[in-house]
């Protein structure tokens, strides 16, 4: 069990130090590493004592989580959803939008307005 619990830690640790991809990668690498070894003990301690499918649950599980982290991070999955009304000025033919960080109006191309 113990000799288990080790390698896959390891093995978790050896393959997020590997990836240098990017975000999703490495969060994916090391939620599996985490998750495998909960779910380990989990497995071990709980039901059957079968730390093996408790491992591999638990590495499937924190693999995906660790990639939604990642994949987050990098901008995508829905992190950053920009909310910006455009409003058209008819004299100038030309879109513009408020940004509520600066307190300014832009024009489409993002000059000043």
């Amino acid at each position: 069990m113990k000799k288990m619990m080790i390698a896959l830690v390891g093995v978790g640790l050896m393959a997020s130090a590997c990836t240098t991809t990017g975000n999703v990668e490495r969060n994916a690498a090391g939620g599996a590493a985490l998750g495998a070894l909960a779910g380990a003990v989990i497995g071990n301690n709980v039901g059957d004592g079968d730390a093996g499918t408790g491992a591999a649950v638990g590495a499937a599980i924190g693999a995906t989580a660790g990639a939604v982290k990642g994949c987050r991070e990098d901008g995508g999955c829905g992190a950053t959803s920009v909310n910006r009304r455009q409003y058209y000025d008819e004299r100038a033919g030309r879109y513009y939008y408020y940004d509520a960080q600066s307190g300014r109006y832009f024009w489409e191309d993002g000059r000043p307005r």
